[in-house]
């Protein structure tokens, strides 16, 4: 899956990985490959990245995710 992590300010991250967990507003939860079509709202709290490198944590203060077609997309 490709992730990009994007911010008023800058890209936080952006390339390959393995899955990725969310802070949702309605719970945490995971996207793996091949994800069914999703748009949620995020709150407060860490996007955890999971890479072939290893596991990559940010810090987010909400935002909103796109999953579609192996490619997410999180506006933070």
């Amino acid at each position: 899956m490709f992730l990009e992590v994007i911010t008023p300010d800058q890209t936080l991250f952006e390339g390959d990985v393995v899955s990725v967990k969310f802070p949702g507003t309605k719970g945490k939860f995971e996207t793996l490959n091949n994800h069914a079509a999703i748009i949620s709202s995020l709150e407060k709290g860490t996007l955890s990245v999971k890479t072939a490198d290893g596991v990559k944590d940010f810090e987010i203060n909400g935002g909103i995710v796109e999953v579609l077609n192996n490619k997410i997309i999180v506006l933070a």
